[in-house]
Order: C-alpha cells, then structure tokens, then sequence
C-alpha cells in the first residue's frame, strides 16, 4: 500500500486514535494502523508483530480487535454497498462491452475461509472437504470489487442455504430493476452464479449440463462461464493481499466474519485506489492444504423465462461457442 492510501486509510479510522489524556504516551493512530495492516496481510503471529513494532503482544491483539469492529461499525457501509440503479447500469454496460451478456449487475460465488472452530458443534463447521470454515458470498462488479457479502454461515451449509439466509436474498425486492427490452421482453437487471444456486427472476445461471442440451444453450452456457471468472479472480486478489484468509487464523470464531468483512472492505478499498497487487502466485499454493468444496447443483428454478430470453439473445446476435466449462 503506497503512503498515500495509508493516510487515506488512516483518515477514515480515526475513530481508533488515542485519547488526548492517557497515563503513558500513546501509541500514534499510523502506528495502530500499520500493525492491524501487518497482521492482517501476512496471518503473523501477535508476538511477531509486536517485536516489529517496540509493544506487547497484547497491545496488538488489542488494536486488531479495535481496529475491525470499528471497521464494520462505519466505513464498510460505505465501501462494501449495493450500487445505485444508475451505477448498477453502469456495470451491466462494462460488462456487456466485455462479456456480451446483457443487463448484468454483478457475478456471485463463494469461498470458505478456514477457522479455529469451537468445540461445541464442531461438526457444523466441517465442509464437504473435512475441515472447518465459514462459508462467505459475495456478489463482485467489473473493477472486481465487492458490493455485497454474507460471512456468518458454518462450512456444512449449501451455497443455496446461504443465499436464503443473507441479507442480499431478504432484501431482493429492493435491487435496482433496470428493465431493458431484449428480443421484444422486458427483461431486469440480473446477477450471475453458478449451478449451485437457485434460478431465480434476479438470479441467472447457466442450463444444467445434459446430453440434451441445444447449442443455443451450450453457448449460452459457455459465454456465462466466461464472465463467471471475474469473480474467482477477485477472490484470488482478495486473498493474496490479505493472507489472513489463507489459514487458520488465532481468532475466536465469533469475531472471524468481522475479521473476513474487514479484509473485504480494505480489498475495496485497494481497489479504488488502485494498488498494484503482488503474491497470486502464493494465495493460490494454500488450495491444496484447504482444498475448496465442490457444491451440488440447484435444481429450484424459477427464472426459466428470463434465461431462455436472454439465450436467444446471445444466439441471434454473437457466435455460438462450445466447450465443457459447465
């Protein structure tokens, strides 16, 4: 992060900075800063840290903790929010100027992040490749930023599942519409997720693979795999600034989704101030220590009408293509 951003940082959490009267000297808010930016970007331990910086151990888990809720408190809902309907149709023309698919706001997809699980109800922490995490969605725009997340379900839950419970399912209804008139339908402002997700009038995901499967749809299918990879390649920078995410954090598992929010709302705030990223070669080795679990697919559809609109869309106006990406 150049200093320029760091100040900028520093700025936006003052609510962390040292009182005016205190009984020593207090450590300097870029101080405090620095050491949350050190832990988080690297998963040292707190006794690393604080030989770095001149403290206790406990001055820096104090700080981190200070640090992330003070986060998810203020600046993240202005960083980490739904875009308006003019910026949602802002996105939807990037991505169709690279993608060709039409009236998209956003892709969604999950990650699990590994965890120090409790040892009551372990079990519902465990995910389909035997070790513990949270589940975590999120819904990524064309500049790979976050506009929404969901961090508060256990690894053993179903992509579905999480969908359902997270504020982004709750609050549909109040998505910006966006209605664009497609092959003579007016068709809304959507987003794309894997088969693991349900169809849904907001929601679109590729048609299940089959032998039966037309051209029309297979193309359909394989230029919406192609605009899907927007989002894994978020994730990717995501966890290679923020190596926290990558392993098995000292974290309490009731404070980890503050942790995780905090790591997503300093990704956007990279983002905006675009800082060059380093090391995806290295947040892609961790994979095969914690492996990603592969999800069923989602056979709940109720979108049919909106997908098969848009299918014929993209099958009358660009080249039919083919491949095994579903």
């Amino acid at each position: 992060m150049s200093r320029q951003s760091f100040m900028k940082l520093c700025e936006l959490m003052k609510t962390i900075s040292p009182e005016e009267v205190t009984v020593r000297r207090a450590i300097p808010l870029a101080m405090r800063v620095a050491m949350v930016l050190y832990k988080l970007g690297s998963s040292a331990e707190y006794r690393l840290i604080a030989n770095q910086f001149g403290v206790h151990k406990s001055t820096v888990k104090k700080f981190v903790y200070m640090f992330c809720k003070s986060m998810v408190q203020g600046p993240i809902k202005y960083l980490i929010r739904v875009p308006t309907e003019e910026e949602a149709l802002y996105i939807a023309s990037r991505f169709e100027a690279s993608y060709h698919l039409p009236n998209v706001m956003g892709i969604i997809d999950g990650t699990h992040i590994p965890m120090l699980p409790p040892s009551d109800g372990y079990k519902d922490f465990v995910n389909r490749k035997g070790w513990p995490s949270y589940v975590l969605h999120a819904v990524v725009d064309h500049q790979f930023c976050f506009w929404n997340i969901s961090c508060k379900m256990p690894g053993s839950a179903h992509d579905a599942s999480v969908l359902r419970n997270s504020d982004l399912f709750q609050k549909a209804h109040l998505l910006p519409k966006g209605d664009k008139i497609i092959e003579g339908e007016s068709i809304r402002l959507v987003i794309v997720g894997d088969p693991a997700y349900p169809l849904l009038p907001w929601l679109v995901k590729g048609h299940l693979s089959s032998p039966w499967l037309t051209p029309e749809q297979e193309s359909f299918n394989v230029y919406l795999s192609s605009l899907r990879v927007g989002v894994e390649n978020t994730f990717g920078i995501l966890k290679a600034r923020w190596r926290v995410l990558l392993k098995r954090s000292d974290f309490h598992f009731t404070f980890t989704p503050t942790v995780i929010a905090t790591c997503f709302a300093l990704h956007n705030f990279c983002q905006l101030q675009r800082e060059h990223i380093n090391w995806l070669e290295e947040a892609a080795t961790p994979d095969g220590i914690y492996p990603q679990p592969a999800q069923p697919a989602n056979v709940n559809e109720h979108g049919n009408h909106e997908r098969a609109v848009v299918t014929g869309y993209m099958a009358t106006h660009f080249p039919l293509r083919s491949g095994h990406l579903y």
